[in-house]
């Protein structure tokens, strides 16, 4: 698990599962996964930074566990 900070100073935690290629996102409030993604798309996702996973969540392409 890494741990990221955005630029508002929002920490977001991050783990992957490469056998589903999936993402669990953590912030200070809920837990999110991902669906799962293409096999490139999870690649590119291993470098996001923090503020590319805040505008994840801004989307609907995950679900809150």
């Amino acid at each position: 698990m890494k741990t990221l900070t955005t630029i508002s100073k929002r920490e977001i935690k991050i783990s992957s599962n490469k056998s589903k290629r999936t993402f669990t996102i953590k912030t200070e409030a809920e837990k999110y996964r991902s669906y799962p993604m293409d096999k490139q798309e999870f690649n590119n996702a291993q470098y996001w930074t923090a503020n590319d996973w805040n505008q994840f969540l801004k989307t609907n392409e995950y679900f809150k566990i």
